[in-house]
């Protein structure tokens, strides 16, 4: 049975784990409003971008461009984006098991070449051990988030499947929902998934320059960079999310290990108080039966 001395060792130890949480959840809240804006501010472009090709796009387009056209699937490139560092609740185990849940049951059963491209080194680590083939990595960019970090992912992965290293390109990520929901989302990056309709053509509504074509083949690598751009923001924002609720857990389950181990301490502090006495007593009692 664990001493007083002991219990008040332990009420102290997760005291100052306490205050370490508590400090964790007011420093993911603070960068939590900045970040979150960046996804709200993010989105409509996004949005906006791909409206925009949709229009422009005709069917020679989806044959001819690069971008879009599509290809027989063999080989597949799957960028997963997940934190560097732990102590977010599920937020990377999420993603770590919906990633190896569509390499295993949806690419590996039909025989597709199944490759990784790991932001973050949560996910980077995990595959890394288990033997999984990672084509490249790119590890500490959400401390100091940058618009060129999304510059150089895009132009890694886009350049491997221009030259037909792959046929296609996924990217797994947390969309922010809240504070305390995160949503692991699945998207097509390459080939761009753009829905031609030529009975909706835009000619005759605009008036083009230099022409329709060139400004479609100019806004697909920028339309690339915004959605990769935005899908960093949105993973960077459900981070600090998942990461300020697990701190405030964390912080909720020390204050009531505390109030149990104090519980404890009194009870165990008064049993022994209660001894001390019933000896004195008893000593007490013996000395005057001698007499």
């Amino acid at each position: 049975m664990a001493t007083l001395r002991d219990i008040k060792r332990r009420i102290k130890g997760v005291q100052n784990t306490q205050q370490i949480t508590k400090a964790m959840k007011m420093v993911a809240a603070a960068k939590l409003r900045r970040a979150q804006d960046n996804v709200i501010n993010s989105r409509p472009y996004a949005k906006k971008i791909i409206e925009m090709l949709s229009s422009l796009a005709s069917e020679s387009d989806r044959n001819d461009n690069p971008y879009i056209s599509t290809r027989e699937i063999k080989n597949v490139l799957i960028v997963v984006v997940t934190a560097d560092r732990g102590l977010c609740g599920a937020f990377n185990t999420n993603l770590i098991k919906e990633t190896t849940r569509i390499i295993e049951e949806d690419f590996k059963p039909k025989g597709i070449q199944a490759s990784l491209y790991c932001v973050g080194k949560k996910g980077y680590d995990h595959f890394r051990k288990r033997g999984y083939n990672i084509l490249g990595s790119t590890i500490s960019i959400f401390n100091s988030l940058k618009y060129e970090n999304a510059k150089n992912i895009s132009k890694d992965i886009i350049k491997g499947f221009l030259s037909g290293d792959y046929d296609k390109i996924e990217i797994v990520f947390n969309e922010f929902k809240s504070v305390v929901q995160q949503k692991v989302i699945r998207e097509q990056f390459l080939p761009v998934p753009i829905s031609v309709d030529d009975n909706s053509s835009s000619e005759g509504l605009y008036i083009f320059e230099p022409n329709q074509k060139e400004i479609f083949e100019h806004l697909l690598p920028k339309h690339l960079l915004a959605q990769l751009w935005r899908m960093l923001l949105e993973s960077n924002a459900s981070e600090f999310g998942a990461r300020m609720t697990a701190m405030e857990n964390a912080t909720t389950n020390a204050k009531e290990l505390i109030r149990t181990l104090k519980i404890t301490y009194n009870k165990q502090r008064q049993a022994s108080i209660t001894k001390e006495i019933l000896e004195i007593v008893s000593g007490a009692n013996a000395l005057k039966d001698k007499s």
